[in-house]
């Protein structure tokens, strides 16, 4: 089973394959929410209390078909994630480490909606819900699923960096293990102004 991926114009399309095998978190961090708003899509992106609802999966299962030319990355700070998006119309894709030895992307939902395959059918329930400090009014949604989280990182990113998974990215230069393109780092003005919104 395949799950297909694209961006909102329809200039980058791919698709995930083994959808089963991913874990669904809703995170309400400040950096996810940053990031919405760093592109202008924080009504498609965040729900009424500002959780990203994302699907994270071992980047081996990510294929993209067209448009890979068009994929931006950015970083909030120096040392921060990678988050990926699409920039001929700002749709997010998703977010990884910088080291890509440990394998696995956080997609953004809005990348993954489509008519044809809702997401429950495909990735199944939210399994977790995170960084509920950062979400917006109170009282705060209640954490819960950080050990299905912690069992999902250990045996799926594990595996890869056993079996050689992890080289198998369409993210990272075969053989450098360096982004496909470079990432833009916010300057401090930059961040301190989607934080504030």
């Amino acid at each position: 089973m395949q799950h297909p991926l694209r961006c909102r114009c329809g200039t980058v399309s791919g698709w995930v394959k083994e959808p089963r095998s991913a874990n669904r978190v809703v995170c309400y961090c400040k950096d996810c929410q940053a990031f919405a708003y760093f592109l202008g899509q924080e009504n498609q992106i965040l729900d009424e209390r500002g959780g990203s609802d994302v699907i994270q999966i071992l980047p081996q299962n990510l294929s993209f078909t067209q448009g890979i030319e068009s994929l931006k990355c950015m970083r909030l700070t120096e040392k921060g994630m990678l988050r990926w998006y699409a920039s001929c119309c700002n749709t997010p894709i998703g977010n990884t480490l910088a080291n890509y030895k440990v394998s696995f992307i956080g997609l953004v939902h809005s990348c993954l909606e489509n008519s044809d395959t809702p997401l429950q059918d495909s990735f199944g329930p939210v399994r977790a819900w995170v960084n509920t400090r950062g979400a917006k009014g109170d009282p705060k949604p209640k954490s819960s699923g950080t050990g299905t989280i912690i069992l999902w990182f250990v045996t799926t990113i594990l595996r890869a960096r056993i079996d050689g998974g992890y080289r198998q990215t369409p993210l990272f230069l075969a053989g450098k293990g360096t982004p496909i393109v470079t990432p833009r780092v916010l300057s401090t003005a930059e961040r301190a102004d989607v934080m504030a919104r």
